[in-house]
């Protein structure tokens, strides 16, 4: 009898103190960072453990740094608690209790990555969950989403649905994120995550990236480039999406919540129906806000963007240059003009379109893709040839999402607008700007049949300039029925990638841009579709410098198209200098937005010779480690400073901008980040004003260490906006 007393009271005690003999810890690592979550059948999953790369996992509890907390923690009987999940039963319970069936590990065969699959279903309810965490071998990143699915009578009503929900030990934290508006896009925010909660999220409906993105940053301590702990995460869906962050003093913990956002989406799930939600994209370095970027600058090339690790060409867009007066003599001045300065592309952009009604501003003819033989009676091909015959590449603009009141398009299907049935539509741009219904299966035909009829017709088509300047104002569908109109800022992004889908497998190989109105649509949900972003419609160098920097915090360069437009730009008061303009530009991908026959002989002279020499740094830049070092978002300090470097740390580039001079302002070294310090450097500049008079430091050979701890003095000239750019060679 006491023996078996004695195996009972073992076995009782095994049964209920966690992780002594049932549970299992998961180690899901990449070649910096681990992440552990621990489960066994009949309970739910916790999260342990995120941060720097683990060997033992008894070191997380010995020294206290395990979360401890649900990994996903639903609506249900801990009805006061953060939640990621909350649905509405067939029989109206709004309860969920999840628990762990199975746990399998295995490999993508589609993209390499390697997955860990975690399948719970409720206590009580025949509803599924499986949680998915993918890693792949090249990239410091983890990917993480949600599968629902269930056996119910009748739809279940899913009313929060989040990709991800990470825990945090709460301490000294730092958010740091990016919002702004058309022109103004991604000011940089920094500010303590105090007690309470913080949002960030956008409705608009088709461009998501405007009021904030949906990416940011959470730093151990106040926030720097290139030091501190900090965890990053983006959450790659093209539509309305709410990430929060909650400081939960008693509980000492931050609890981030990442997803779509369910405000008027609540979604009828049927009987057997998969519902998957958008990754969620994080990272974890002790490099600073700089080391999360250059992973994901990583990961994006290698797994996430079209030709990701192949360099970008150098255009000229006619947008700025003519606007809407498209016509063949001026499109053959653009193009003589930028072969003559070295370039590799033309992109006509606006204002090429409409037979009835020709496309003379932003009121008329979105939808009537055909050629406007008034303004180019020689046609397309014409164009191309001019191209071909100079040795560059033509491109084109087009806004296939969108129609106009006043177009045939909308004479035929005014059903296919996005608009409620029993009111007059709102428009948007031109006073007469609607978004198509990208629900219903016609205008998605539409929508594909518009590239391809272009593509068919011009196979000589290189590149096109994908647009989207309005909002989802009016929702409401003509195709989704009457109890599913909740449907539609989901389902839209579900069609229009189905469409993206159709035509990347048809044409894989043209290269398409990503443009809302500038950068309104900057997001991972749609750049497995396109090479790279129009990161906004404000072209102004100065204020492009801010912009730039923001973006490149999640993006990498050859992501980032960066054009020289005239000075002043429109919409800015103060000029730039032509050097100004190009070595800002040569921060991303670099490309013109003016009328090169317009130059000066002295400024065709110098934007030949920087074409020149971008293109023999532009690997490093488009390809290569960013290394962000001064802010211009700092106001107290009259510089900015960025490197890109290769991998292997024997080629760089060193950015240096002073927006703003000021007489008798001592000039201070100005030390670089990312070298090798075991390395000497040899140091030129370039783009200097003056090829015969470069810098006093041109050819001089500095160690990595000095340039790193000491830094370099450059002189400046009296006047705002002045810069410099030095390339490092080891030796």
């Amino acid at each position: 009898m006491k023996k078996a007393h004695l195996l009972w009271t073992l076995l009782a005690v095994c049964l209920f103190v966690p992780n002594l003999l049932w549970a299992k810890n998961y180690v899901i690592s990449t070649a910096k960072t681990s992440l552990v979550l621990r489960t066994e059948p009949g309970k739910r999953v916790d999260f342990v453990y995120y941060g720097s790369r683990i060997d033992r996992v008894n070191d997380i509890y010995d020294t206290r740094s395990a979360v401890n907390w649900n990994a996903y923690p639903v609506f249900g009987t801990n009805c006061r608690a953060e939640h990621a999940l909350a649905v509405t039963h067939a029989n109206g319970d709004l309860s969920l209790e999840l628990e762990t069936v199975k746990v399998e590990s295995y490999k993508d065969e589609k993209d390499g990555g390697n997955v860990t699959e975690f399948q719970l279903r409720d206590k009580v309810f025949p509803f599924y969950v499986k949680l998915f965490y993918k890693t792949y071998e090249d990239s410091d990143v983890i990917k993480t989403w949600t599968e629902y699915s269930h056996k119910e009578k009748s739809d279940v009503v899913l009313r929060k649905f989040a990709s991800a929900y990470i825990p945090m030990l709460a301490n000294d934290y730092w958010l740091s994120y990016l919002a702004g508006q058309q022109n103004s896009e991604s000011d940089l925010y920094e500010e303590p995550i105090n007690r309470g909660r913080k949002m960030l999220g956008d409705h608009d409906g088709t461009r998501n990236a405007f009021k904030t993105h949906a990416s940011f940053m959470v730093s151990q301590g106040r926030p720097q480039e290139n030091s501190g702990n900090v965890f990053g995460g983006t959450l790659a869906w093209s539509g309305n999406y709410d990430i929060s962050f909650v400081r939960d003093y008693s509980h000492g913990r931050l609890e981030i919540t990442a997803g779509m956002n369910p405000e008027m989406s609540h979604y009828y799930l049927k009987p057997n129906e998969v519902f998957t939600t958008p990754e969620f994209i994080f990272t974890y370095s002790t490099e600073g806000k700089s080391g999360v970027s250059r992973q994901f600058h990583r990961w994006a090339r290698n797994h996430q963007i079209i030709d990701g690790t192949k360099t970008r060409d150098i255009l000229l867009n006619s947008w700025e240059g003519v606007r809407f007066k498209v016509n063949q003599e001026g499109m053959d001045k653009m193009i003589r003009g930028i072969s003559e300065l070295g370039g590799e592309l033309f992109v006509m952009d606006d204002g090429w379109f409409g037979d009835k009604y020709p496309r003379n501003d932003g009121t008329s003819s979105l939808g009537d893709w055909v050629l406007c033989r008034e303004k180019l009676p020689n046609g397309i091909d014409a164009l191309i040839n001019s191209c071909e015959e100079r040795g560059i590449k033509f491109g084109i603009w087009i806004e296939p999402e969108m129609v106009n009141s006043k177009s045939e398009l909308y004479e035929k299907h005014p059903d296919w607008v996005v608009r409620q049935p029993d009111r007059e539509p709102t428009p948007g741009r031109g006073g007469s700007q609607l978004l198509l219904d990208m629900c219903n299966p016609k205008v998605q035909d539409f929508v594909f049949k518009v590239v391809d009829d272009l593509l068919q017709k011009h196979p000589r088509i290189h590149y096109i300039k994908w647009d989207a300047n309005f909002s989802a104002n009016n929702v409401g569908s003509y195709y989704l029925p009457k109890d599913r109109q909740s449907h539609f800022y989901i389902e839209y992004h579900r069609s229009l990638q189905k469409v993206l889908e159709r035509i990347r497998a048809k044409y894989p190989k043209v290269i398409i841009q990503l443009c809302a109105s500038g950068g309104g649509r900057l997001n991972y949900g749609l750049l497995p579709y396109f090479h790279e972003n129009w990161t906004s419609d404000n072209t102004d160098a100065l204020q492009r410098l801010q912009i730039q920097w923001s973006v490149s915090m999640f993006y990498p360069s050859n992501v980032i198209a960066a054009h020289v437009s005239r000075s002043p730009s429109k919409g800015a008061n103060n000029p730039s200098s032509l050097k100004f303009r190009f070595d800002v530009a040569m921060t991303g991908r670099l490309g013109l937005e003016l009328r090169p026959e317009t130059f000066s002989e002295s400024e065709k002279l110098f934007a030949k010779r920087a074409i020149e020499t971008y293109k023999g740094i532009r690997d490093i830049i488009q390809l290569g480690d960013i290394y962000r070092i001064l802010s211009p978002f700092d106001k107290e300090n009259l510089y900015s400073t960025q490197l890109f470097a290769t991998p292997k740390k024997d080629r760089a580039v060193f950015f240096a901008f002073c927006p703003y001079y000021r007489r008798n302002q001592p000039t201070p070294a100005l030390k670089m980040a990312g070298l090798d310090p075991n390395r000497n450097y040899r140091i030129r500049e370039l783009n200097p004003l003056n090829p015969q008079k470069p810098a006093s430091i041109n050819g001089k050979v500095v160690s990595g260490r000095f340039l790193m701890e000491q830094g370099v003095v450059l002189q400046w000239e009296k006047g705002d906006r002045q810069s410099a750019v030095l390339e490092l060679t080891a030796e």
